[in-house]
């Protein structure tokens, strides 16, 4: 007989824990003992050992996915053995199902059935990225009874950090549409149906959301066009019967750090709980705002309605993720930053010759910042505090390779794609694939999967003229390097001549929680002393240009 593996319960206030990596996969052969996998609570990391020996037959849930305790997570019996069981309408069967349950709780909802025969196609929502459970959908390109042909773009979504079109697999025509523009679908969510006129296609329809107003049935005379019902209400935070509200606890921890009432979080989570997710939510998009008294007093015409009108725009998606970030970064970190110039002589000077050479030596155009960046990458595996990050507050990952985030001015916002394995890199290699990185990031055609894993982040916004700033540190990263702008300043010579040169100031912001002020100064000292030296130290280097 088949056997689930629950999630465990770890301490009698632990309701949910994150499942963090799978050792196994689905045809494995386990014995008892072996670890299948590894998860974290709010306080820490955790490795499951099997208690049963057989084939993995299948696993309900995704590395990153936050598993309620006592929910299956995996399958393991016989070869061949039937695990439809936990599988009921697509989703593992929660603690409620496989414990003895009250009666009030309702069994998973039946899978949908699809005709063998339908002559229709579901166009889904693509998975965009390991760690992607949905995305926004933010403009819709055609409409109900629209004809579509292969490679036409169908609607547009965004993840957390990328925008993308959706272009169309299947010709025909538009059948139904299930989901509106703004609204957050999960992915693998069929969003609308594709396939010859006539074509019921409401067995597309995700299952427990009503078709939207969209959602029209082709019919050979054209039916009059219905009202849009009003979008519903928002579902307030979930309370039990004696008043408590239903979170789990890192969201908790984290309502508390960032000063947000619980009760004006919307809950996403399983069973109408409050999750982490949601808190950030309500930390920069609160539910409830005091609107503004009334003006009474007289204005003048100065003071005229055309003077003091206005617009108010919804954040887009990005803005909202970043703005979450910031605020996270800053309330949740000892963060300070030091600032310290050096001689840009000898870079602007090695730069000039890579430029006047770039077609006898084959080339790409290198900027001053590919320069930085292949200095960070070399000095940062000196320094291993900051060539790292700091997971939950009590525990160091140190990277192995310089992973650098290379932070990215978009016409969506800031996205800081990762240059993995820098210091791997000759300085060619790092202008060419900083520029790709930076040119997908801009365009909106960047994995999701290369905006997370960086060790360290460049900012260079010395390119506008900025003499001085304080970057802020891109979570769970422990530091990020500002880079100022070029300026002439003099010096004394030999003889006390005044010597004009080119500096350039380099800040470096750093978490005092995984390092102190001195380890982060000599980090800075010691990539001075690389920079003015760089044509030296590029030709030593194994990898050279």
């Amino acid at each position: 007989m088949a056997n689930p593996v629950l999630m465990p319960k770890q301490g009698i206030t632990v309701e949910s824990c994150i499942l963090t990596k799978w050792n196994v996969k689905v045809g494995d052969t386990v014995k008892v003992g072996d670890v299948l996998f590894s998860f974290e609570t709010d306080k820490s990391s955790i490795d499951y050992n099997a208690e049963a020996e057989g084939e993995i037959l299948a696993l309900l849930c995704e590395e990153g996915d936050e598993v309620p305790v006592l929910s299956p997570v995996a399958v393991i019996g016989k070869k061949g053995e039937d695990i439809s069981a936990f599988k009921a309408g697509g989703e593992a069967p929660k603690a409620e199902e496989v414990a003895a349950a009250p009666a009030a709780q309702t069994a998973a909802p039946a899978a949908k059935v699809i005709p063998a025969d339908i002559k229709a196609t579901p166009v889904n929502m693509p998975k965009s990225g390991i760690t992607v459970e949905s995305c926004i959908l933010t403009k819709i390109g055609v409409k109900v009874g629209d004809k579509v042909n292969k490679g036409d773009n169908i609607f547009s979504y965004e993840t957390d950090k990328s925008s993308f079109d959706l272009e169309s697999e299947a010709e025909g025509e538009v059948l139904a549409i299930f989901f509106a523009e703004g609204d957050e679908v999960p992915v693998g969510a069929c969003v609308m149906a594709i396939g010859e006129h006539g074509v019921d296609a409401s067995c597309f329809a995700p299952n427990g959301s009503a078709p939207k107003a969209e959602e029209v049935k082709a019919a050979p005379a054209p039916a009059k066009e219905t009202a849009a019902p009003a979008k519903e209400t928002a579902p307030s935070a979930a309370k039990t019967d004696n008043g408590r509200i239903f979170a789990s606890p890192r969201a908790k921890n984290l309502a508390e750090k960032l000063g947000v009432d619980l009760s004006t979080a919307t809950p996403t989570g399983p069973n109408g709980r409050i999750i982490e997710r949601d808190v950030r939510e309500a930390s920069v998009n609160p539910k409830t705002a005091i609107a503004p008294a009334k003006e009474t007093a007289l204005v003048s015409k100065a003071e005229s309605a055309d003077v003091k009108a206005f617009k108010d725009e919804k954040m887009s998606n990005i803005r909202k993720v970043i703005a979450k970030n910031m605020v996270m970064s800053l309330s949740t970190m000892a963060q300070l930053t030091h600032t310290l110039s050096f001689d840009c002589t000898n870079v602007m000077e090695f730069r000039k010759y890579l430029k006047d050479n770039a077609e006898k030596l084959k080339l790409p155009n290198i900027t001053v910042n590919n320069i930085i960046v292949f200095a960070v990458s070399r000095v940062l595996k000196n320094h291993r505090d900051l060539n790292a990050n700091l997971i939950n507050g009590d525990t160091m990952r140190y990277f192995e390779h310089t992973n650098i985030g290379i932070a990215t001015d978009t016409p969506r916002g800031l996205l800081v794609p990762t240059l993995f394995g820098a210091d791997l890199m000759s300085l060619s290699e790092i202008a060419a694939k900083s520029k790709k990185l930076s040119s997908d990031a801009i365009d909106g055609k960047l994995s999701p999967d290369l905006l997370t894993g960086g060790s360290f982040t460049v900012s260079n916004v010395g390119t506008m003229g900025i003499e001085s700033f304080t970057p802020v540190v891109n979570p769970p990263q422990t530091g990020i390097l500002g880079v100022n702008t070029l300026e002439t300043r003099v010096k004394l010579g030999k003889n006390g001549e005044i010597i004009p040169y080119t500096a350039m100031s380099l800040s470096l912001s750093y978490d005092h929680r995984a390092l102190d002020g001195a380890p982060a100064s000599r980090f800075l000292k010691e990539l001075k002393d690389y920079l003015e030296n760089f044509s030296f130290n590029l030709l030593a280097d194994s990898k050279c240009i």
